[in-house]
């Protein structure tokens, strides 16, 4: 049972997050062979007061 996790900042639309898992979903069985009713993706999206580079939040930036 693959499970993917997927962690991105947030601002997305909901059709965008649902091609995202559909796209996935069918990499993973392409490369894997895994069957399609085992893959897992979980979303994760991030404030971007939550997420720094270089020791500066994104939403300094």
């Amino acid at each position: 049972m693959p499970i993917v996790n997927v962690k991105l900042l947030e601002g997305r639309s909901d059709e965008q997050l649902k091609d995202l898992v559909s796209e996935v979903t069918n990499a993973v069985e392409k490369t894997t062979g895994a069957d399609k009713n085992a893959i897992h993706v979980i979303i994760e999206e991030m404030k971007s007061a939550h997420y720094g580079v270089a020791g500066v939040r994104k939403s300094d930036q």
